[in-house]
């Protein structure tokens, strides 16, 4: 087990790959991260999650403490920003760092680090893309699915969201364009990072997950949906989602790329 620890993606002289990986960007995570860890023992010690790249964002509390602690015995690889960059700051490093130690037919897992998505629902996520899916994302919005804890605000602002997209720039196969709880196909980051560069995330803020999926879709991407439960009654501490500036942002993504600008 290692745990490795650095201001930007390490990148070893011989490469250790990996055939699934977990990348979790965490900003000040210390109260959600132990229970998180425990349950993905199990993912672990049935082999099948074989890494979990943390990109600990800046944060002012123990979270790189505690990844570094649970490193003893689980595949932790830390990555650590040296001051809080946000959200899109954070993919960024963890999908650069996934996608170069990714094997060939790996995948790579993105998920909140605030334990409120289901961590079982990755080997169906896992199923989705050996069945030929590029992307699969854990859907709010599928037959099965629920929400539990989150404000109605909160959830309406989401539905309008996946509306407002599904109308201006559908993409086929996804409802839920707002989710961060995902499954890529590591040669189809791979063909993304390498056509986009550092534009491949570009967008601030959460925005930044939708922005992929859009980048995704214009390299012919085949994205499908498993129904999640959301357990936002499970996470402790505030939300860090500006609600606010984040829907201005929305809106202003979908229309800017509706007419084609940047």
């Amino acid at each position: 087990m290692t745990s490795t620890l650095a201001t930007a993606s390490p990148i070893p002289v011989q490469l250790e790959l990996f055939k699934r990986q977990l990348v979790l960007p965490a900003y000040n995570e210390e109260e959600n991260l132990p229970q998180l860890f425990e349950s993905l023992a199990d993912l672990v010690s049935s082999g099948f999650l074989h890494s979990i790249v943390i990109v600990d964002d800046g944060s002012r509390d123990r979270t790189a403490e505690l990844a570094e602690q649970y490193a003893d015995t689980l595949p932790i690889q830390l990555i650590r920003h040296g001051r809080n960059r946000g959200l899109a700051a954070a993919i960024r490093t963890g999908l650069a760092y996934a996608a170069k130690h990714g094997e060939p037919n790996g995948i790579v897992f993105t998920m909140d680090s605030d334990n409120t998505q289901p961590i079982g629902l990755m080997p169906r996520m896992s199923q989705l893309v050996s069945e030929g899916n590029d992307v699969v994302i854990a859907s709010r919005y599928r037959s099965g699915a629920r929400v539990v804890g989150l404000s109605p605000f909160r959830h309406l602002t989401s539905i309008g969201a996946g509306l407002m997209f599904k109308t201006i720039l559908p993409i086929p196969g996804v409802r839920d364009y707002t989710c961060g709880y995902r499954a890529y196909r590591c040669e189809t980051l791979r063909d993304a990072l390498d056509f986009y560069g550092s534009d491949f995330v570009s967008e601030t803020g959460f925005t930044c997950m939708v922005d992929i999926l859009l980048k995704l879709h214009g390299r012919g991407a085949i994205f499908g949906e498993a129904p999640m439960i959301l357990r936002y009654d499970q996470k402790r501490g505030a939300s860090k989602m500006p609600v606010f500036k984040t829907i201005m942002q929305t809106f202003r993504l979908a229309f800017r790329r509706r007419l084609g600008l940047r």
